[in-house]
């Protein structure tokens, strides 16, 4: 079986328990959906039916494997994580001005930004009642990091805070936007299977951390990737004045060191890049500028990170199946 970013569960017995958890969460999630109102069930069941990497699922399953993995919260908990995720999606999409989601038009655009926001707070709604029904500790801990979720977005439009460091502001906003859910996927996986709370805490820092590997390497990949590795054209977020870990990388040079080529290229980013002449001349230079390289080395240390949380647990297939995770930032990034 081939999961997120092309990480293979190798060994079979445990290739054949994650394909069933993600089957069932994926009925799961149909069932989540729907609404005695058919068109509710349309515009919650738009971005399911859509597909996508099942990402949070399949770590709350392969964390579920350090205890009992059949243990009844398991499912539900991937279909928590994910029904979140898909929610903020909703949303990113209404704050983006985005037109296409997973290759489908955007709920936003196919309707409206009120039909759009409405959708995810239902999907959150919906989240909402499945954690109640796993007990108020899982409860607390999607209350925790939703609040967390929803900081590092309103982080991330305020901008960093005048004299604060703007790269250190983006790794706590990705924490915050991105790593904190990721992290409840281990966490929720590993507590309902009944790992021992040493399990679970390695299992939620794990998560966090290669959350915020995948979203510096989706930073690169938005430079130097090509369409068919990131699912968008390359250079999207330098279009949209983004300002992603390479561009924040330049910038720190720019400052620290005061070459004249980089600021001009810093003056060049901070220009319309809405004109496609002056796009890719700014793609090309920070293609090849070493802030590039550097994102890149940020992404991998995070990676590494990761991989070394997951020391203190049992060696065996899940293990070997998470550290995979962090050998797959490489192949993203290289």
């Amino acid at each position: 079986m081939t999961g997120p970013f092309g990480v293979s569960v190798r060994d079979e017995a445990l290739r054949a328990d994650i394909q069933a958890g993600l089957a069932a969460v994926e009925a799961h999630l149909v069932e989540a959906t729907k609404s005695d109102v058919p068109f509710i069930t349309e515009t919650a069941q738009h971005l399911v039916r859509a597909g996508g990497k099942r990402f949070r699922p399949l770590l709350a399953l392969l964390a579920a494997q350090f205890g009992d993995p059949h243990a009844p919260g398991v499912v539900p908990a991937g279909v928590v994580v994910e029904l979140t995720h898909l929610a903020t999606l909703y949303h990113d999409d209404i704050m983006d001005e985005a037109e296409v989601r997973r290759g489908v038009a955007s709920a936003n655009a196919r309707w409206s930004n009120s039909v759009a926001v409405l959708t995810g707070d239902f999907l959150f709604s919906r989240a909402s009642s499945i954690v109640s029904e796993l007990g108020p500790e899982a409860v607390r801990i999607q209350a925790e990091a939703f609040e967390r979720l929803v900081t590092g977005q309103i982080q991330e439009t305020a901008g960093p805070r005048e004299g604060e460091d703007p790269v250190a502001h983006h790794f706590e906003v990705v924490a915050g936007k991105t790593g904190s859910l990721i992290a409840v996927a281990g966490r929720l996986g590993s507590l309902m299977s009944g790992a021992p709370e040493p399990v679970v805490n390695t299992l939620a820092q794990y998560g966090e951390r290669i959350g915020v590997a995948f979203q510096l390497a989706d930073d690169v990949l938005d430079i130097a990737g090509e369409e068919r590795e990131s699912g968008k054209t390359p250079g999207t977020d330098l279009r949209e004045g983004v300002a992603t870990l390479p561009v924040l990388r330049l910038r720190e040079m720019a400052a620290r060191d005061g070459a004249a080529a980089d600021r001009e290229l810093v003056e060049l980013l901070a220009g319309d890049l809405t004109d496609d002449a002056r796009h890719a001349e700014a793609l090309a230079a920070l293609r090849a500028h070493p802030a590039l390289r550097r994102a890149r080395q940020d992404a991998l240390a995070y990676a590494d990170q990761a991989r070394r949380t997951l020391d203190p647990l049992p060696d065996g297939p899940a293990k070997a199946a998470l550290a995979e995770l962090c050998d797959a930032v490489a192949d993203r990034t290289a």
